[in-house]
């Protein structure tokens, strides 16, 4: 895991006491750490490892111990292995801090401007989803998001009436505010579309069917979490995962993907994705209705004006500004995707047909 090497650091004394003493729960004598933001990278005799800090995160290291073990064991080994502490325990706790430790990926962050890179991460997903829906997840205590998109997506156009009332309050507005105001009724639009698409798919049948089986998303596929190496592409950090329908991770790494340079909202690369994807776990119709409706909703735009008026980011009218005409820059091509997919959702019962 090299990623996050520009932020690489020395650790001070304090820190390496500290490290040294998680260590030993797990029989591991250090060589050298280097600090990367919260976690850090540790060279021993025995190789090199990758310990997580955490102020709070029981459940995660718990979680991701148990679920990559079970993953290994159902085959898909794509992934840094979680150790246990010599006496078989999940995490260490060391004063206000929770630490956990896995294997070292000796790679680089996955670069999705190549288009066949990206195709290799998207076969990875659905690799992972394969595996994933073999295993017992039981034992897991993770967030069930079933059933639960239609209340995401109404709680966040509340939102927006919420962000078109702070601006309206404003006795001084700037540029920011002003622009924002002017699109809002276009994306709150969007928002109630995206809502009828997937209120009139089979989202809750899909939904019901996957409670059953407690089927577990990443929920946070992205180039940060795929690392490359000379030989092939691994997942890590299970932080985050989530009881959902496996399409949601597929629905929003391609919408993320979307707003890069290289994609902008090109309907036959996210097809391309879709269909390779296909090739190893199936995608039905039905499903790429929820995939359609998480395209469709204006999640970034809702984003930005979180951190505009209620987190109150502390960042530049310039920088804001940048990020909103950015979205605005590919409105035109967002809506002749939304066409194309549409049509493409019609046109077959399942993607392969």
């Amino acid at each position: 895991m090299s990623r996050i090497n520009h932020n690489i650091d020395i650790v001070d004394e304090k820190e390496r006491v500290m490290i040294v003493s998680v260590l030993k729960e797990y029989n591991i004598s250090i060589n050298d750490i280097l600090r990367l933001r919260s976690a850090y990278k540790i060279d021993s005799s025995a190789g090199t490892y990758f310990v997580k800090r955490m102020r709070h995160g029981i459940d995660k290291a718990r979680n991701g111990c148990i679920f990559v073990e079970a993953l290994n064991h159902a085959g898909f080994l794509n992934t840094a292995k979680y150790l246990r502490t010599v006496d078989g325990n999940f995490f260490v706790r060391y004063g206000k801090y929770i630490f956990y430790v896995t294997s070292w990926i000796d790679g680089h962050e996955a670069e999705l401007e190549d288009m066949r890179e990206t195709v290799n991460c998207v076969k990875l997903l659905a690799k992972f989803h394969v595996a994933a829906a073999s295993i017992d997840t039981s034992a897991l205590k993770v967030k069930n998001n079933l059933k639960n998109w239609p209340k995401i997506f109404t709680d966040q156009l509340s939102d927006l009436e919420r962000y078109r009332n702070c601006i309206n309050r404003k006795k001084i507005r700037n540029q920011f505010d002003n622009t924002y105001l002017d699109l809002i009724d276009f994306y709150y639009n969007r928002g109630v579309t995206a809502l009828s698409v997937l209120n009139s798919s089979n989202y809750h049948i899909l939904s019901r069917e996957a409670r059953a089986h407690r089927t577990i998303c990443h929920d946070s596929f992205y180039y940060q979490n795929i690392m490359k190496t000379q030989d092939d592409y691994y997942l890590i950090d299970f932080d985050s995962i989530i009881i959902d329908l496996y399409v949601v991770d597929l629905g929003k790494f391609i919408r993320r993907l979307m707003y890069r340079k290289s994609y902008q909202w090109d309907f036959q690369k996210a097809k391309y994705l879709l269909e390779e994807y296909s090739k190893i776990k199936p995608v039905t119709r039905e499903d790429m209705d929820i995939v359609l409706a998480l395209l469709v909703f204006p999640q970034k735009f809702w984003k930005l004006g979180r951190k505009r008026y209620i987190k109150r980011k502390n960042w530049s009218e310039a920088k804001y500004m940048r990020k909103l005409n950015k979205l605005m820059k590919f409105n035109k091509e967002e809506q002749e995707f939304i066409s194309e997919f549409i049509d493409y959702i019609n046109s077959s019962k399942t993607i392969n047909e």
